[in-house]
């Protein structure tokens, strides 16, 4: 789920994607605040001077010039009849016109359209050329085809599939945020990108390509037995059911912001696209169609970035303000886990909670399976972590212009912004709103990264349910038309579900804070399996999941108290300075007095950094699960199977025990080959 996801909010919290990820699912809280209220645009020239600093260093401290004067200024503009109200300029500045309708939907026709071609046209000439061979039956089998495109998939849309899916809407508007009020801490999270890369090469990806499965969760029967694989199966399953709705509402908001169309009125027409074409065209249609909207995504965030940039008067103009600001910063050099963001928690943590979130996760792997050998997946992991380091360090980027643009008017603080992550709608509107076609263009790359989490989510949970909790329980295997219908209606069912979930995710908050507790817990336990499986052979099933179960009540414990915490306002992270010297417009003085209060709160153990829960996690379920060895048992190397070994280990494995494995393998794959064409063939002997 992806998902992977990125920080917004004042505290940490985790995603839903994309594509449900840890990260991006933090700022979900903040924007349920502001979902009674349109997008505020800004006016900024320097009159006013009213000025509020927030010290980072002394929790206790705040600078202020002077309360007294402070008040008076602002309830001097309270009062001030020339002065325009924020509403009044939130109507008259919302420039979401005719061409920004075309541009918005053509996105939507182009996404139906290739899940028409893929569906039927495709799927008709397939039918047509082919010649009725045992093997091209067997490799154009219903599943096979369906989840992982039959194999055959190229290497440069497979990434930009990838990155579609790592970036979902909540994250894509969430970085900038992130940037905005806390600073370019975060954007260290690049480097943990290359490092994650670098490990899922040469240890995690040659396991699963040399198995090729379609479900990861298969992995877990082979390595361990089928009760972890059935709880791994349950734990995405529910996390994803959570997450999909959230991911699409999040965008929807957006829209509504910019467009003033109501969020119940949008999502419906999303959603039912987005059903369409997953349910029609299989992965083939999401692989594609994710690649058209990560185009738009790149160039919706290159427009961002240049013209905005050259409004400001050049990158020099960017970075001094910022400098000045306190925003360029790098994380603080510290091994406590409770800072927010340390060195050791971006570096580490980041770099295990990428692993799990982009490399290691069903939705990624289904991708990297279904290019057709090593070397395509190698390349293709490359060229997916060059292109979604390039886009995030974009996405930072525009929280640098974020600030250099508000640097002396905070709409936080203003209310301009009812929440944090409505910063880079207002960015949006300031730069590109006075040109026709650009507000359709930004809103169409929100949702670009939304519709290829919602996509990628259904897929994977047709493959999940299908390959893991349906098949097999049953006795007889289904034809192909029975998979196909199987399959279709899953992504139909959960596709269309998520009309009414979005009616329940903006009535109830408890169901957001429930998918980002998903998300956090279930991400961890998770890492520890695969670690456990593929770098530790001396470890059984059930140490294993002694070790997953601790784990797992262990982080749902601290992620629901430091939930409860940021819910009643416990569990506060210091923000850096802002301030409202230019503002020219009436705000309500009220806001301005919360944020001259604001102090952080004395840290513990529920302040663990964001960044931490997926690592934490993982490192609790491997030693709790080394521990449980020593009254479970360990495995014999010798009955090791080597290919569920990471390669980098086989040379501590007995060498002769190594031949011989490999050599009784043989003959079980080409046994298991055979049992698949005669699966296929009995299928199409029931179809005609």
């Amino acid at each position: 789920m992806a998902s992977s996801q990125l920080a917004g909010s004042s505290t940490p919290s985790t995603t839903t994607t994309t594509t449900s990820t840890t990260v991006a699912a933090e700022i979900v809280g903040s924007t349920v605040a502001g979902i009674k209220e349109t997008m505020k645009t800004l006016i900024t020239t320097p009159t006013a001077r009213t000025t509020t600093t927030t010290s980072m260093a002394t929790p206790s401290t705040t600078t202020i010039s002077s309360v007294s004067s402070t008040a008076a200024i602002s309830s001097s503009l309270a009062n001030d009849p020339t002065k325009q109200s924020v509403a009044d300029l939130s109507s008259s500045l919302q420039h979401f016109g005719i061409v920004d309708y075309c541009v918005f939907v053509l996105m939507l026709i182009i996404c139906a359209a290739i899940g028409f071609y893929f569906g039927f046209i495709e799927k008709k000439q397939k039918k047509k050329g082919q010649k009725g061979g045992a093997t091209e039956q067997r490799r154009g089998s219903e599943a096979l085809d369906y989840l992982v495109g039959g194999r055959k998939m190229k290497v440069f849309p497979v990434s930009l599939s990838l990155v579609a899916s790592f970036v979902s809407g909540i994250s894509l508007l969430g970085t900038s945020t992130e940037i905005y009020v806390y600073g370019t801490q975060y954007a260290f999270i690049l480097i943990t990108l290359a490092l994650s890369g670098v490990i899922s090469w040469y240890v995690f990806l040659p396991v699963f390509c040399n198995l090729q499965l379609t479900s990861t969760y298969e992995y877990f029967e082979m390595r361990f037995g089928k009760s972890i694989r059935y709880f791994c199966s349950i734990l995405f399953t529910v996390g994803m059911i959570l997450y999909l709705p959230v991911a699409i509402y999040v965008p929807a908001l957006t829209f509504n912001q910019v467009s003033g169309i109501d969020i119940h009125t949008i999502t419906p027409v999303v959603c039912v696209v987005c059903t369409f074409y997953t349910c029609v065209g299989g992965l083939k249609a999401v692989i594609w169609t994710d690649a058209i909207q990560s185009v738009v995504m790149y160039g919706t965030i290159l427009i961002i970035c240049i013209k905005g940039t050259l409004d400001l008067g050049g990158l020099g103009a960017v970075l001094q303000r910022n400098w000045e600001g306190g925003r360029l910063k790098i994380p603080d050099m510290t091994w406590d886990p409770t800072v927010r963001l340390s060195m050791t928690s971006v570096i580490i943590g980041g770099t295990l909670h990428k692993i799990q979130s982009s490399d290691v996760n069903q939705m990624s792997l289904q991708r990297f399976l279904s290019l057709p050998d090593m070397g395509k997946v190698k390349q293709c992991m490359f060229l997916f972590t060059t292109l979604l380091v390039f886009l995030l360090f974009c996405c930072c980027y525009m929280g640098l212009l974020s600030y250099a643009s508000f640097y002396d008017c905070d709409p936080l603080v203003t209310k301009l912004a009812s929440a944090d992550d409505q910063m880079p709608t207002i960015l949006v509107m300031r730069i590109l709103g006075v040109i026709p076609g650009l507000p359709g263009i930004f809103v169409a790359g929100v949702f670009s990264a939304a519709l290829s989490s919602l996509s990628t989510g259904l897929n994977s949970l047709a493959c999940v349910i299908s390959e893991d909790l349906i098949k097999p329980v049953l006795k007889n295997p289904l034809t192909e038309w029975q998979t196909g219908f199987m399959l279709r209606f899953i992504v139909a069912f959960f596709g269309l579900s998520c009309i009414a979930l979005v009616f329940v995710v903006e009535k109830m908050g408890t169901v957001l804070t429930l998918a980002t507790m998903t998300g956090a817990v279930t991400m961890g336990p998770l890492l520890g399996f695969y670690i456990c499986g593929i770098c530790m052979p001396w470890v059984n099933g059930k140490s294993t999941l002694i070790g997953g179960v601790v784990s797992f009540l262990t982080l749902g414990w601290i992620c629901f108290h430091a939930q409860l915490g940021q819910m009643q306002g416990l569990v506060r992270h210091p923000k850096l300075p802002v301030s409202v010297e230019g503002c020219t417009y009436d705000y309500d003085n009220s806001t301005l007095w919360e944020r001259q209060n604001y102090t952080p709160s004395e840290r513990n153990i529920y302040h663990l950094s964001f960044m931490w829960y997926t690592g934490f996690g993982g490192i609790i379920c491997c030693v709790v699960a080394n521990l449980a060895c020593l009254l479970c048992g360990t495995n014999k190397l010798e009955d090791i199977n080597p290919d569920l070994i990471s390669p980098v280990l086989h040379r501590f494995l007995p060498t002769r025990q190594v031949e011989v494995i490999s050599a009784e393998m043989e003959p079980l794959k080409k046994e298991k080959s055979k049992d698949e064409v005669i699966t296929v063939k009995k299928s199409l002997d029931v179809v005609e």
